[in-house]
């Protein structure tokens, strides 16, 4: 801890210089890219860290990152001692056990910052890589039983040495890829992105003396867990329970995987108490803890202030509680390859705990976006074109408004892939991209719309699917209905029509075949009689909510009157009356 006293006037514009210095890198990154997932999907993001590896800014497109970046430094201080780091170096690690990466295909790039002869920290890079082997394209399995199914995993070694690439770490991660290209272009995207983070911080070391920025950077933090402090100690002490499952045609066995939760709120400080999950499953839907610790910090942040920095000072006022072997902190060889809907479900589970002290916590549950992974095979190429999306589902509807239609929900960010880019990139057209109508679940406020998208293939290729549908549909909350499950169905409405369901790998596509992936909507808030009538109409006149739903869901008779929808009030009247006495 530096005694280094530093004014409020220079914490702050070396707070925001930092959030200007990794909003730059993220810019190289997304234009530097050479997948689609990073510089269209926008899968990746970047960090500047202590030595230590606690975050002293990150750019927060994924808020579970705040977790990942600290166990991935962590990890490289075990192996690497600072005085063996040099300038223009840069490591790797992707391994979930023995570094702190969600899953193997997000690898983690590392540059020390040294000033003066010393390390100052670090500037890193998270981000998603198309292919790295394991059973099939795209290296996300819902059929993986162990890790080593899921691809290469590497602990923390030297991918760059004073600014030139490792040919053997290069030699062998070309070898483990069914697109080395994409890989190693993106990789050296996240180096010059690191690079650049360890530039700008050395300007600002320049500018404002290394001894000033580190104590400005420490007071940073502090200020942000003091902000979180301060909040929590004005929440009622207590104990508070919530719990949410994920109940997936993925899941081995078909049954729903439990994430329990106790928050512990005492004084200034709060606890979060997963022992009572259940324990870890044998298919990918299992999570780590650092991210665990990171979605309860992006639950502190909602609720407190959506504006609190992103820095290591939102995890120092919560203490996360896990049991080994559980789904929160599974053991090693346990797949963890789908592990984003089980940070949603611990998501779901955490606010269900704090709605009890904190009503504007209160949410239905958010619809998921259903992953999975096409390759396209050609005998003119030598390897698959892998065409690897971040589908998005919905999110549900809070107390006081809708839910977002065609959204991620929680912490799970990025965008989808533009069709525009899909089609000149690989042999697909898409024939239907749209909202589902009925999908976001009713109630006073409305859950979030799911989205249809149908690819016809005009080549040879295979569909992997990772994620699955839902058995149980998002809920609703305080009255509202469930959003719907969805579908992925190869052929629709022809005879030969096929479902594709989770684990399902490798499911082979003709030219002209049809996919279409249907995601899930998310649950509404409240009792749907209670929706103001105008709000229907208006769901009715967009196309969200068909004329029947709005009769049977809503109570809500509307009739056509020229090229328009209206609502018949007379009608309207008597079926809520007659529906609020049933």
């Amino acid at each position: 801890m530096s005694g280094l006293s530093v004014d409020a006037i220079t914490v702050e514009v070396v707070g925001q210089s930092l959030a200007g210095v990794v909003q730059e890198m993220q810019n190289s990154l997304f234009c530097t890219g050479y997948s689609t997932i990073i510089r269209e999907s926008r899968d990746a993001s970047c960090a500047i860290l202590d030595p230590a590896g606690w975050v002293l800014s990150q750019f927060t497109v994924l808020p579970l990152h705040l977790g990942a970046f600290p166990a991935c430094v962590a990890a490289l201080n075990e192996f690497y001692p600072a005085d063996e780091l040099r300038d223009g170096d840069a490591f790797l690690v992707n391994h979930p056990y023995f570094g702190g990466s969600p899953h193997a295909p997000d690898m983690a790039v590392i540059s020390p910052i040294i000033i003066g002869g010393e390390l100052f920290g670090f500037s890193a890079s998270i981000a998603h890589k198309s292919d790295i082997g394991g059973l099939v394209p795209g290296s996300s399995s819902g059929q993986a039983r162990e890790i080593f199914h899921e691809g290469i995993m590497v602990p923390p070694v030297l991918l760059f040495r004073r600014g030139e690439m490792v040919r053997e770490v290069e030699t062998i991660l070309r070898a483990n890829s069914r697109t080395p290209e994409l890989v190693l272009g993106d990789l050296r995207g996240q180096v010059g992105a690191t690079a650049l983070g360890v530039a700008r911080v050395a300007e600002l070391c320049v500018k404002h003396g290394a001894a000033t920025v580190a104590a400005a950077t420490e007071r940073l933090y502090r200020l942000t867990e003091e902000r979180v402090r301060a909040a929590i100690d004005g929440w009622p002490d207590g104990e508070y329970d919530g719990a949410a499952c994920l109940h997936s045609e993925g899941l081995a066995g078909g049954e729903p995987v439990w994430v329990r939760v106790r928050v512990r709120i005492d004084g200034r400080q709060a606890s979060f108490d997963f022992a009572e999950s259940d324990d870890q499953v044998s298919g990918p839907y299992n999570i780590r803890p650092p991210l665990v610790r990171a979605v309860c910090s992006y639950a502190l942040k909602c609720l407190i202030d959506p504006e609190l920095p992103s820095n290591q000072g939102l995890t120092l006022a919560a203490e996360l509680i896990v049991r080994d072997g559980s789904v929160v902190s599974p053991k090693m060889p346990a797949p963890v390859n789908t592990y984003m809907p089980i940070a949603n479900v611990v998501a779901e589970a955490v606010f269900e705990a704090l709605a009890a002290p904190l009503p504007r916590a209160r949410i239905a549950e958010s619809g998921r976006g259903v992953s999975g992974t096409l390759s396209h095979i050609s005998p003119e190429r030598r390897y698959p074109l892998v065409q690897y999306e971040l589908p998005a589902g919905a999110v549900g509807a809070r107390a006081d408004k809708d839910g977002v239609s065609a959204s991620k929900a929680h912490v799970a960010n990025g965008t989808i892939t533009p069709v525009e880019i899909l089609e000149s990139e690989f042999p697909v057209e898409i024939t239907r991209f749209e909202l589902v109508p009925d999908s976001g679940g009713a109630g006073r406020f409305r859950g979030g719309l799911a989205y249809v998208r149908e690819y016809r293939m005009t080549g040879e290729g295979q569909f992997s699917a990772r994620g699955g549908h839902l058995r149980t549909p998002p809920r609703g909350k305080d009255g509202g209905l469930p959003g719907t499950s969805g579908a992925t169905v190869v052929n629709p409405g022809t005879p030969d029509e096929r479902p594709v369901k989770a684990g399902d790998g490798n499911v082979r596509l003709r030219a002209g075949d049809v996919l279409r992936r249907e995601m899930t909507g998310a649950g509404g808030y409240g009792d749907p009689l209670t929706r103001d009538i105008d709000l229907v109409l208006a769901d009715v006149q967009d196309g969200y909510v068909s004329p029947a739903a709005a009769r049977d869901a809503y109570g809500v008779v509307v009739v056509r009157s020229g090229h328009t929808w209206v609502v018949a009030e007379a009608a309207t009247a008597e079926l809520r009356a007659r529906r609020a006495v049933d």
